[in-house]
């Protein structure tokens, strides 16, 4: 089986969009799902992250059983957004091989609009992998971008976590693979991420 790469995005994805995962309350999450966009509810100038990896979200928000997670979303964006994100972001972290010195990390992160995380992917059980998972924080432009333009569709797929987690529970794992959304290695240019990861 081929190795993965230590930092990649794997993702549901078509030619125009790609797909990733929040978790909410339900007062936000329902409404989000039925209209297709955030209620008013939710706040532009708050930072947002979103998560390629289904599986990473279900560690984050405990299979939709975590309090104000309880409603997990998949939102359809476009690829160009994402990738407007990842040209305008910055590690969260300071990573001595990438900048400068922490004074300019510093500076770069308080000026771009998104940042980025780079966690241990997770497999069916929760448990951390070798590769890593991508998290992608949006604020300021960045997160007004995501609920304004970049939203192609929004599902609410807590029946399906619900699902997955019961099918965990009984210790029916063939079953539970067959519900995993197929996320594959998405189609990106290695300078995209270059300045992400070292």
């Amino acid at each position: 089986m081929k190795e993965e790469p230590k930092h990649g995005i794997r993702a549901v994805h078509t030619a125009a969009t790609i797909t990733v995962y929040q978790a909410y309350p339900p007062e936000i999450g329902v409404p989000a799902a039925r209209d297709g966009r955030f209620p008013s509810a939710w706040k532009r100038d708050r930072m947002t992250w979103i998560k390629p990896s289904f599986l990473w979200m279900m560690y984050r928000c405990g299979w939709a059983t975590k309090e104000g997670q309880e409603t997990v979303l998949a939102v359809e964006i476009a690829r160009e957004g994402f990738e407007w994100a990842l040209r305008h972001s910055c590690l969260s972290h300071y990573e001595p091989v990438l900048h400068t010195d922490r004074a300019s990390w510093k500076r770069q992160l308080r000026q771009a609009p998104a940042r980025i995380q780079w966690d241990p992917e997770r497999d069916l059980s929760l448990r951390p992998l070798p590769h890593r998972s991508l998290q992608l924080g949006l604020s300021g432009e960045a997160a007004r971008r995501y609920a304004d333009e970049w939203i192609r569709g929004i599902t609410d797929v807590t029946p399906q976590v619900r699902e997955l987690h019961a099918l965990m529970r009984d210790g029916d794992l063939t079953a539970a693979e067959r519900l995993l959304p197929q996320e594959t290695p998405y189609p990106i240019e290695g300078a995209l991420l270059a300045h992400l990861c070292s």
